[in-house]
């Protein structure tokens, strides 16, 4: 029963924060890098950021200086800071990971921006 599971989205006004929460159920050590994507209705999912290990991260260029992914090791939990919402950063985020036992994806969090 690998799995993972988000929370923190919500409904924030543009230019407001939120952070994104993914706690991985197993051992840390099964599960490899660890990403952040999302999908807006009628579009395609895209990769938000990764990071592998706790400290190496690649983002996307429509969210680099906005968001920022990190890890907890001990918590087994992946983060997603995000800041300077924007009305295109709605959408339902979702959490993924490599793993020693597949390729396993969150439920999604929705998270709209919104005057």
């Amino acid at each position: 029963q690998v799995q993972l599971v988000e929370s923190g989205g919500g409904l924030v006004q543009p230019g407001g924060s939120l952070r994104l929460s993914c706690a991985a159920s197993g051992s840390i050590f099964g599960f490899y890098a660890m990403g952040w994507y999302r999908q807006a209705p009628g579009k395609q999912r895209e990769l938000v950021a990764v990071i592998a290990g706790d400290v190496s991260a690649t983002y996307a260029d429509s969210v680099k200086g906005r968001f920022t992914i990190s890890r907890d090791m001990i918590k087994n939990t992946v983060y997603l800071q995000m800041n300077s919402l924007k009305p295109e950063d709605t959408a339902v985020y979702y959490c993924n990971s490599n793993t020693a036992w597949g390729n396993v994806w969150g439920q999604g969090t929705q998270v709209t921006v919104s005057s």
